[in-house]
């Protein structure tokens, strides 16, 4: 049985992810997979902007005091990475790829949403 505290993380991940990809899509990206599964890790949104294929992983936040970018930690870019390469090989995907991250801080009823291009790179090791 879930927490009132898991309840809220759940329900501000979702929101943030609802944020993001509208985000994505004003600013021309096509939304391709939304909580694209892998195992047990997930791709929260991938998308496509110019046959260039962007996983990105969305975090969000209700305070101001954390940036929600610095919880992508190695593991779970190499988590990301590993799936996202499932993904490409399941659809032979050749184009080029980048894993972005968009944070979001919700604060006093606004969200500021900042897009990490290039955020990371795919590291793949055992």
């Amino acid at each position: 049985m879930e927490n009132s505290n898991e309840k809220h993380n759940l329900e501000t991940g979702r929101l943030g992810e609802e944020m993001a990809a509208e985000y994505l899509v004003k600013n021309g990206y096509q939304i391709l997979e939304k909580n694209y599964r892998f195992g047990r890790v997930e791709i929260d949104l991938i998308c496509c902007k110019n046959k260039l294929y962007v996983f990105v992983e969305v975090k969000c936040r209700h305070t101001a005091l954390v940036h929600p970018e610095l919880a992508v930690d190695f593991s779970k870019q190499r988590n990301i990475a590993r799936a996202a390469s499932t993904y490409l090989h399941k659809y032979n995907i050749v184009d080029p790829i980048r894993f972005d991250i968009i944070a979001i801080n919700i604060f006093q009823g606004k969200a500021d949403i900042a897009h990490f291009e290039d955020a990371f790179y795919p590291v793949f090791y055992k």
